[in-house]
């Protein structure tokens, strides 16, 4: 059974930076692809970043250039470096571990992370 715990979010001004880190428990994480998915009030739950046990690495159209995805096998952690932050980033983070070419979720939900993006 997967847990995930997220964390680093928070308030933040137009044009800053966070890092969010989600913590994962079990053993398959060093050869799982995993992925950071968020979402805003009123809207579905998207599709942000992925990066597979092997490195390769896809990002939504939206975050492409602004938000760096990178794992550490041997802590457990994936992390989100967000830059260049906007008010439409505003939104609930989540990681999941993501199967398919799609990036479907599979484990449980963690928590979650509030990024909140305002003057």
């Amino acid at each position: 059974q997967v847990q995930l715990v997220e964390s680093g979010g928070g308030l933040v001004q137009p044009g800053g930076s966070l890092r969010l880190s989600c913590a994962v428990s079990g053993s398959i994480f060093s050869i799982a692809t995993m992925a950071w998915y968020r979402q805003a009030p009123g809207t579905q739950r998207e599709l942000v970043a992925a990066i597979t046990s092997g490195g390769r690495i896809n990002y939504s159209d939206s975050v492409k250039g602004r938000f760096t995805i990178s794992r550490h096998n041997a802590k457990n952690t994936v992390y989100l470096q967000m830059n260049s932050l906007k008010p439409e980033d505003t939104a609930v983070y989540y990681c999941n571990r993501a199967v398919g070419s799609d990036y479907r979720p599979v484990a449980s939900w963690g928590q979650g992370t509030q990024v909140t993006v305002s003057s």
